[in-house]
C-alpha cells in the first residue's frame, strides 16, 4: 500500500467522521426544536385552558354544576398531560432511532474497512500470518453477530417499552376520571 493511498483513505475516514458528527448535531438540534416547540405549545394550552376552567367557575350555579365542572378539567388535564408524555416520547425515540442508524452505518463500515486492510496484510504479509489474519477476522465476525443481536434485543425491549407505555397511559387515563368522577359523586 502505498503513502497517497494511505493518506487518502485518513481524509476520506476524516471526512466521514465530520459528516457522522454534523448529522449528530442536526438530530440534536432538531430534537431540541421540536421540544421547545412542544413546550411553548403546552404553556399556551395550558393558560388557555386555565382562562377557560376560571370562567367556567364563575359561572357555575350548583354544587352539581361544580362536581361536574371538576370531573372535566380533570379528564382534560389527564389527557393533556398523556399527550404530552407521548408527544416528548416520539421525540426522544425518533432522535434515538436516527442516532441508532447512524451508529450502525458507521459500525458497518468500520467492518468493511477493517476486513480490507486485514485482507491487505494477509496479502502483503509474511508467510503463515494468513492464521493471524482469520483468527482476526473469526473474531470480528463474532462481535458483528453479537452487536446484531443486541440491536434486535434492543428493538424488542423498545416495542415492548412502547406497548407498556400505551397501556399505562390508557390506565392512568380512566383511572383518573374514575377517581374524579367518585370523588365529585361523594360530595353530592
Amino acid at each position: 500500500m502505498n503513502m497517497n493511498a494511505t493518506k487518502e483513505q485518513f481524509a476520506a475516514a476524516g471526512q466521514a467522521n465530520m459528516e457522522t458528527a454534523m448529522t449528530l448535531v442536526k438530530t440534536a438540534f432538531s430534537s431540541a426544536e421540536r421540544l421547545a416547540a412542544l413546550n411553548l405549545n403546552m404553556a399556551r394550552t395550558m393558560l388557555d385552558n386555565a382562562s377557560a376552567d376560571a370562567k367556567s367557575l364563575i359561572e357555575t350555579k350548583s354544587p352539581e354544576q361544580l362536581a361536574a365542572l371538576r370531573v372535566d378539567q380533570a379528564r382534560a388535564a389527564t389527557e393533556a398531560a398523556v399527550a404530552y408524555s407521548r408527544s416528548v416520547y416520539e421525540i426522544a425515540n425518533e432522535a434515538r432511532g436516527e442516532v441508532s442508524k447512524l451508529v450502525e452505518g458507521q459500525f458497518a463500515e468500520a467492518n468493511k474497512t477493517l476486513l480490507a486492510g486485514l485482507d491487505q496484510a494477509a496479502k502483503n504479509g509474511p508467510a503463515g500470518s494468513d492464521v493471524a489474519v482469520a483468527a482476526v477476522k473469526s473474531t470480528l465476525a463474532t462481535a458483528t453477530a453479537a452487536y446484531d443481536k443486541l440491536n434486535e434485543a434492543t428493538r424488542k425491549l423498545v416495542e415492548i417499552a412502547e406497548a407498556n407505555v400505551s397501556a399505562a397511559t390508557a390506565a392512568a387515563v380512566k383511572a383518573s376520571t374514575a377517581a374524579v368522577a367518585g370523588a365529585a359523586k361523594g360530595k353530592k
